[in-house]
């Protein structure tokens, strides 16, 4: 028997077979299940959120959701942990777990593994029974693509260099479309993109922390570490964190008419009347760059082999994070549910001239601004109700418009 069957034999008695100190199974099971990861069903919330689903029956069916993927995802971490049980007896903290300590049999867990997937599967589809059938098969068939990519993780694509971080990141992506299946929104590409750079980031982070921690035994303990590199990692780690960043930063410029503020301002006496405003969303790139940065820099020291246990133990990390749940959650509510473009009825315009411009009118004066003649599609901000198109000399358009803000 070579040393390190030694070491692993010699850890699986000391932690899974004393008498005197085994855990109960029952908590040993909710272990086995990772409750600490469910709070990732976080994100099946978010489309939900930021399209407005706030009445009582879309907040049930994204509780419904959010617990089908939590469900879903523990019975995946049962059998990933049933075909990493004697790698995980290498690692010093993966060790402890319930499979690789011997508290839990492989029999068990599967048992245990097929119960939660049952479990989760009847959740989703109980979101019939709130929102109708459409959504639940819809949050289904998602659910059970998550499943299946979670699955094809375990089984082999955990070992291939990117595509394992790729699959997991997927995993998060499936999550958001999943919420928003669940009360029928359209997720934009924004946010997908922001969820996937997200979730890659905090996977390469997570494989860079662990060659921080292990150093020559990461190997051992994730076999694709034997492929990645110092220098490989911490550019992945740099290169999807500018990209989440820059992906942010998209979405808070693409949502600027959504979360504009404006000020008025004094009178200059020559027709004029200046206002201050900004896009208060733009706040939040504050507490997230921090964050982000923040990650980097304890992986980098090797402060922490997973971004889960330094988000929950850090208290800079802790406190850039809530800043900004807190500043999007009131930010969200002050400025409504998105909508998309409109198209505007023709009726009997149908002959009229529709002029495109980069400008917007503010909401306050939309009311007095609506009249009849020409269209003029208005998009972004402006200060007064001017004419963008044809303007006469002295900077005043004589027609008669009707003024359509598309937010």
């Amino acid at each position: 028997m070579t040393p390190p069957d030694l070491q692993a034999k010699a850890d699986h008695s000391a932690i899974g077979s004393t008498a005197g100190t085994r855990e109960p199974i029952a908590l040993a099971l909710l272990r086995l299940a990772r409750p600490k990861h469910w709070a990732k069903s976080g994100f099946v919330a978010i489309g939900p959120f930021f399209g407005g689903a706030f009445s009582v029956l879309e907040i049930v069916a994204v509780g419904l959701a959010m617990a089908a993927f939590a469900l879903g995802s523990s019975g995946c971490y049962v059998i990933n942990d049933l075909r990493d049980a004697q790698a995980d007896r290498l690692h010093p903290r993966k060790r402890r777990r319930p499979i690789a300590s011997g508290r839990i049999a492989p029999g068990t867990a599967k048992a245990f593994a097929v119960s939660l997937w049952v479990s989760s599967i009847a959740s989703a589809a109980s979101v019939a029974l709130v929102l109708g059938p459409a959504h639940a098969l819809g949050l289904g068939l998602l659910l059970m693509l998550y499943i299946a990519n979670v699955t094809a993780y375990s089984m082999g694509l955990k070992h291939l260099p990117v595509l394992d971080v790729m699959g997991l990141a997927l995993g998060f992506v499936l999550r958001v479309l999943g919420g928003c299946a669940a009360v029928g929104v359209m997720p934009s590409t924004w946010l997908l993109n922001v969820t996937l750079f997200l979730a890659m980031f905090l996977a390469f982070g997570k494989r860079l922390g662990e060659r921080r921690t292990l150093g020559d035994d990461a190997t051992a303990a994730r076999a694709v570490q034997g492929i990645y590199t110092d220098e490989l990692l911490r550019m992945l780690v740099v290169v999807t964190a500018v990209a989440l960043l820059l992906t942010y930063a998209g979405y808070v410029q693409g949502n600027e008419s959504r979360f504009f503020w404006v000020a008025g301002g004094r009178s200059l006496g020559i027709g004029d009347t200046p206002q201050v405003g900004m896009n208060l969303l733009w706040i939040t790139m504050l507490p997230a760059t921090f964050a982000v940065l923040r990650c980097i820099v304890l992986l980098e020291r090797g402060a922490y082999d997973d971004p889960t246990e330094l988000a929950t133990r850090d208290r800079g990390f802790l406190v850039s994070a809530g800043l900004f749940a807190v500043l999007t959650i009131v930010l969200v509510l002050w400025a409504g549910p998105a909508h998309g473009p409109k198209p505007e009825p023709r009726g009997n315009n149908s002959g009229a001239n529709t002029t495109d411009v980069t400008a917007s009118v503010p909401l306050a004066d939309l009311d007095r601004a609506e009249q009849t003649g020409q269209v003029l599609v208005v998009i972004g901000m402006t200060t007064d109700l001017e004419c963008a198109c044809a303007r006469s000399k002295t900077g005043r358009c004589g027609a008669s418009h009707r003024i359509t803000h598309h937010g």
